[in-house]
């Protein structure tokens, strides 16, 4: 597994042993990165599901200004550190080591939103779907900003309440869902 674009391109990362973490190919994540485009360039980016950072040190090689990693488990968080010091990108990186749900109570409760959150859940785990309903609410994610799901294609996410539903690519059995937070009015009535 390697960094594919950007700066650190063809940098390899270290991933734990087995198959409990599963990382987005290389294969997806150039797709991601070209359905991105320019966007990245300065975004705070979230990675939701880390495992071993994969998505998001890719973001913060092809210019993201920061990178929130969310991550649970211990051998994944292992090699996510060892992954961000190899890039040398730890000023530019937060790791919050609990599940999804509590990193994204945390977020809406302090620190920059999100422009782009980019979320790969295990695809068997049950509490994805409730925790993806109500992005659109967060304050975690920046009104404008981007929700991409990485899912498999024959199952794709529900639009979450207060986002549009953009387009969704297939690659393989893999399906990328982009959504979009709503702008939120100044009087806070939409």
């Amino acid at each position: 597994m390697r960094i594919v674009g950007g700066q650190h391109r063809g940098r390899k990362l270290f991933a734990p042993p087995g198959a409990a973490t599963r990382p987005t190919s290389e294969k997806v994540r150039e797709a991601l990165f070209d359905i991105l485009g320019e966007r990245t360039t300065g975004a705070v980016f979230g990675d939701l599901y880390a495992g071993t950072g994969a998505v998001g040190l890719e973001a913060l090689s092809r210019g993201a200004s920061s990178c929130v990693f969310v991550e649970s488990r211990s051998d994944a968080l292992e090699a996510l550190q060892r992954n961000i010091e190899l890039l040398q990108v730890a000023a530019r990186s937060r790791v919050i080591a609990v599940d999804a749900s509590r990193a994204m109570d945390l977020l809406d409760s302090g620190g920059k939103a999100l422009d782009i959150c980019f979320c790969d859940p295990p695809y068997a785990d049950a509490r994805w779907p409730h925790l993806l309903a109500g992005m659109g609410a967060r304050a975690a994610v920046a009104p404008g900003g981007l929700l991409v799901v990485e899912h498999g294609f024959k199952t794709p996410p529900a639009c979450p309440v207060g986002m549009e539903q953009g387009r969704s690519y297939k690659y393989g059995d893999t399906g990328l869902t982009v959504f979009v937070r709503k702008e939120v009015s100044r009087r806070g009535s939409e």
